[in-house]
């Protein structure tokens, strides 16, 4: 049987360990507290992504020779783009009972990404990484470890998602995750 492009093989849905629907009420719950603070947060994830991989800062010009996180965090640049990434996951949590409206985010952000700004898919793992990392460090009251579990699993749902749109369109890289 042919594959159509866009077509999510059953492989690839078995690979992914679904929401539940207690897992999606509390990411709900706990990212409506963190969106309160969305500049903010938003901001503690690049600054992070960028300290802890400065590799990631490679597709940033206007970021490549910035070494000091506060001049980061003083970037209009940056708000702007973290204000971009807060945005997209608020798009996600709102629609975590639409499967092809998440789906539908998800290409649009992993077509950019791979055909315009040319990022290694390697960066949207990490990038995930470093998004449970801050929710887990600045919200230790809401992220508990039960909560964790159900951020981890929607993590990986959005890096698995972008990874496969990567694929469709073709996506050549040296980097293997």
């Amino acid at each position: 049987m042919e594959r159509q492009q866009g077509e999510v093989t059953a492989d690839r849905l078995e690979r992914l360990d679904p929401l539940c629907d207690s897992e999606r009420e509390m990411i709900k719950d706990t990212w409506a507290k963190v969106y309160q603070n969305c500049d903010d947060v938003g901001v503690a994830i690049l600054i992070r992504l960028f300290v802890n991989f400065p590799s990631s800062k490679q597709y940033f010009s206007q970021f490549q020779q910035v070494e000091d996180p506060g001049e980061l965090e003083r970037s209009a640049q940056l708000r702007k783009h973290s204000r971009r990434v807060m945005n997209a996951i608020n798009t996600l949590v709102e629609n975590l009972h639409d499967g092809d409206k998440m789906v539908s985010v998800l290409k649009l952000v992993g077509k950019a990404h791979a055909l315009r700004h040319n990022v290694e898919p390697v960066y949207f793992k990490i990038l995930c990484g470093v998004i449970l990392e801050v929710l887990v460090a600045d919200f230790p009251d809401y992220i508990t470890p039960e909560v964790a579990v159900a951020w981890t699993k929607l993590l990986d749902a959005i890096y698995w998602h972008v990874k496969g749109v990567y694929e469709e369109v073709g996506w050549a890289s040296s980097s293997a995750v």
